[in-house]
């Protein structure tokens, strides 16, 4: 199969080029060469590029998923079952968040200020969102 360059890995894998520039600079992934003064890559960066999604939709930071990445895929299993023991947490979170909204649709008190259950669901959101480390999710691409 021959080598597509930028704009079809770009096409195909739905990443912008800048992205993709940004992740072969970081070793994410490989260009095989140059025609003219675009790069060039094997097809099978794309599927190389979905692994990279799903590292990022997981929470895994780009020098995590580069780590897993070198050579051969190596998938440390034990930072599989710490990064899913994460995504549980987040997870009973946001159902936490979303009954709090199902609730504050359904009150009745004048104002959700006076609503004891609902400024109790804010503090806990606001102390949710303090100990969180200030990350961008679920991006293709670096800004």
């Amino acid at each position: 199969m021959f080598d597509i360059d930028i704009a079809e890995l770009a096409r195909r894998s739905g990443v912008r080029a800048s992205a993709l520039r940004y992740y072969e600079d970081k070793g994410l992934i490989v260009s095989t060469g140059r025609r003219g003064l675009k790069r060039l890559f094997n097809p099978s960066t794309v599927e190389r590029l979905s692994l990279i999604a799903l590292g990022q939709a997981s929470g895994f930071s780009l020098d995590e998923i580069a780590a897993m990445l070198t050579g051969a895929p190596n998938l440390d299993k034990r930072q599989l079952q710490a990064k899913a023991a994460e995504l549980d947490r987040r997870i009973a979170d946001l159902g936490r968040l979303r009954d709090g909204l199902l609730h504050a649709v359904a009150c009745t008190a004048p104002s959700l200020m006076d609503c004891p259950r609902f400024r109790g669901i804010a503090r806990l959101a606001g102390r949710q969102a303090a100990a969180q480390p200030s990350r961008r999710r679920f991006r293709a691409e670096p800004a």
